[in-house]
């Protein structure tokens, strides 16, 4: 008989948290993580409308109370290590998706340690003990629907789907609850008269063939019938893939600094399409002339392998460090890092509204470039990485070669 053995655990408003953590008198506060951009929210200030990739300006706007905090990276990454591996204390099936998120199989752990339920409960006593820090966790047979019910139980919940009720739980809910339904194929959904999952469980295949494609569709209803077979994949590090350019001493304009990041864009985005990996974290460094370096990221809940979507992302980051740094007139040079890769299925929004819908892979826009890079690609398999690229790319440079890709990254 199944029984609901996977767990998907979730650290709630993990960056933000972890400020709260270290800073107690910014706990039950409007705070968010950045500056130009805001990276991450509590809950006090997404209560305002504030989400995570939003210019700093529109925030304040939104919550004029809103404090915003640097960031400190190292306590995130130490922080979210130590979360996941208390899960690693109960299962050695734990897969990894990003710094504060995580499948695990317990079902080969309940003669040890008790039934999935009381595994989830003393992960959350125990990182709420040893680490300060909320953390919410879905049980159930899948992994789809173990990621549903973790969202579901949030903030600082826990919640587990009976597989004798999992359909009935399932059905009630909006699609958009789904791993891998964004707002383009909501509305595209919405349009169908599809607004829940059983709606769409139920929905002829013909349709959804001639409005997502037959690949997307077919998925889609499956997962609405919680046909998961996805089996829990032990994972090491997450593995990146970055490029760099020196520049030398060049005016930190957007003129100078768009083109470097689109070629490095292209660069980095080409391997990731290739390996069918796309990212859901985006990193960039800016070094100054005097050296000094400021590093920004964001995670996704949607992964992007696109040219368009990784260059537009990273020219956000890069404006928000230069608005913080208003001083520094004059760049050296630009890293780029795409990490927490993973498999190529559904194509989704991006957390953040970009003036050009090209970035956006759910539009019409989207879908022709992500086209357009695949048959760059094939042009380039056949004739050489410089046959074609685009015009707006910089070619003077200096690129880190993809054979010394390990070394640069280690610097990101």
């Amino acid at each position: 008989m199944d029984i609901a053995g996977i767990l998907h655990a979730d650290l709630d408003a993990f960056y933000a948290s972890v400020e709260q953590l270290l800073d107690p008198s910014l706990r039950g506060k409007a705070i968010a993580v950045g500056g130009g951009v805001v990276l991450a929210a509590s809950y006090e200030a997404r209560a305002f409308g504030i989400r995570s990739g939003m210019p700093g300006r529109r925030a304040r706007e939104l919550c004029p109370q809103l404090i915003f905090v640097g960031g400190h990276f190292s306590e995130y990454q130490r922080l979210g290590d130590a979360a996941i591996g208390v899960l690693g204390d109960y299962t050695p099936d734990v897969e990894r998706l990003s710094i504060d998120e995580a499948f695990a199989d317990v079902s080969g752990s309940t003669r040890l340690f008790g039934s999935p339920g009381d595994i989830a409960r003393t992960v959350r006593a125990r990182v709420k003990a040893e680490l300060g820090l909320p953390i919410s966790i879905g049980v159930a047979r899948t992994k789809h629907l173990a990621k549903i019910a973790s969202q579901a139980a949030k903030p600082d919940g826990l919640l587990s789907v009976d597989p004798k009720a999992e359909l009935e739980f399932l059905h009630d809910l909006p699609v958009e609850a789904m791993w891998g339904v964004g707002p383009a194929t909501k509305l595209r959904l919405a349009d169908m008269g599809i607004e829940t999952i059983g709606e769409l469980a139920e929905s002829s295949p013909g349709a959804l063939d001639r409005v997502l494609g037959k690949a997307a569709g077919r998925k889609l209803v499956a997962l609405a019938w919680n046909k998961d077979p996805r089996e829990i994949r032990r994972q090491g590090r997450a593995h990146s893939a970055g490029a760099q350019s020196a520049l030398g001493k060049r005016p930190a304009t957007e003129t100078v600094y768009r083109p470097v990041l689109q070629h490095l864009s292209e660069r980095i985005a080409s391997r990731l399409r290739a390996k069918d990996r796309p990212a859901r974290t985006v990193t960039v460094r800016v070094r100054f002339a005097d050296m000094k370096s400021v590093t920004r990221a964001i995670t996704l809940p949607a992964p992007v392998s696109a040219t368009a979507s990784l260059s537009a992302i990273a020219v956000e980051l890069v404006k928000g460090v230069l608005r913080d740094h208003p001083a520094e007139k004059t760049l050296s040079l630009l890293a780029i890092s795409a990490s927490h890769l993973g498999a190529c299925d559904l194509q989704l929004e991006l957390p953040f509204r970009l003036a050009d819908d090209r970035v956006r892979p759910g539009t019409k826009k989207g879908l022709a470039l992500s086209r357009a890079d695949r048959a760059m690609d094939r042009i380039r398999e056949r004739f050489g990485w410089s046959a074609i690229a685009y015009a707006s790319a910089a070619k003077d440079g200096h690129s880190v070669p993809d054979d010394f890709r390990s070394l640069a990254e280690k610097a990101l």
